[in-house]
């Protein structure tokens, strides 16, 4: 059966501040690990008051040094936001401190606005468009070339392991080219999911860190003891993605029993759609909704998140969805044995 990782935002729920969040991540991250998740990785956010992972390095020191086994990484750094020598000396610093342990994901997107992004010092809101060349850079710097007699130290001959994130076909394709492992961002953006697939399966390229194409697809979770209380664990992600789109973010709301009257039937059917892949409801029916999504789509890696209010109720969901990965992998093995 495939493995199955943690995405977390580190949210900060109402009522709440970053350090509960920071607590909370941790408790989730120890879990996970006894769970048998196989990575958990946070993301880098900017002047978003419900995410406290800005700082994602050091989010990541804090998770790694609570645990003792499960990979800890990014998912993502937003590259166009740093120098690759920077990101290159604090990777190389987290994979000195937990060696074998450390994944570095790539994003090229901003993760925030504009505004954010200048006092980011950024010269530039288009400096995607130097992504390729970035990544190639922060490859030269692990593989102990280094660029231009310039070396990270520590990161030099480290070779810390790099995924492409995105949600579109250009990602897709430049993860391909470079031999790279792909993580695509179908949890809130699958648009694009299938022909993503298509492109990175088809254009890929062996290199010296990947032999094979290994795709990771990302996934909501939002299981519960019955359907119904699934349903209404969902409202809290559903309500922050309205509240983003009015451009009005903020920490995550508690959950409702019914988002009428909170939402237009426009707003519902559009965030429906972009939160489509989501395992949602008891741990049967996130165990068929499971099966189906692998089935059609054959990732050969599954990132769950699970952005829940109540943290034991958040607990809950991840431990459900481990139990439904140990089940599917029970029946695999039954199959594979006749």
């Amino acid at each position: 059966m495939i493995p199955f990782s943690v995405l977390d935002l580190s949210s900060i729920v109402e009522g709440a501040t970053a350090t509960d969040a920071f607590r909370n991540t941790l408790d989730l991250a120890q879990h996970a690990e006894r769970w048998g998740y196989g990575r958990y990785w946070l993301a880098e956010h900017h002047n978003m008051p419900g995410i406290a992972s800005a700082a994602t390095s050091i989010v990541i020191a804090h998770v790694a040094g609570g645990t003792s086994t499960i990979r800890v990484g990014s998912g993502g750094i937003m590259l166009p936001n740093h120098a690759p020598l920077v990101v290159a000396e604090q990777f190389g610093t987290l994979a000195s401190l937990y060696p074998g342990r450390i994944d570095l994901g790539l994003g090229r997107a901003p993760g925030t606005d504009g505004h954010t992004a200048r006092a980011l010092r950024r010269s530039s809101y288009d400096t995607a468009d130097t992504f390729p060349q970035d990544v190639l850079e922060l490859r030269a710097y692990f593989s102990g070339r280094g660029v231009s007699g310039v070396q990270a130290v520590p990161g030099s001959g480290l070779e810390v392991p790099l995924w492409l994130l995105g949600s579109s076909l250009f990602s897709a394709k430049l993860a391909a080219d470079l031999g790279l492992p792909f993580a695509f961002a179908s949890h809130f953006a699958p648009d694009f999911m299938e022909r993503a697939i298509e492109v990175y399966r088809g254009n890929f390229v062996p290199s010296q860190q990947l032999a094979a194409p290994h795709l990771m697809l990302g996934v909501n979770v939002f299981a519960a003891d019955t359907d119904r209380e699934g349903e209404r664990l969902m409202t809290s992600i559903q309500q922050q993605f309205y509240q983003l789109r009015r451009g009005t973010p903020g920490k995550l709301r508690p959950p409702v029993d019914s988002m009428d009257g909170i939402w237009s039937e426009l707003d519902g059917v559009s965030i429906g759609r972009a939160l489509r892949c989501t395992f949602l409801g008891s741990k049967q029916s996130v165990r068929d909704q499971a099966a189906e999504f692998i089935a059609r789509h054959r990732p050969d890696e599954l990132m769950l998140t699970s952005m829940v209010h109540d943290h034991a109720a958040r607990l809950r969901s991840f431990e459900i969805a481990a139990e439904v990965r140990d089940s599917l992998s029970a029946d695999a093995k039954v199959e594979n044995t006749f």
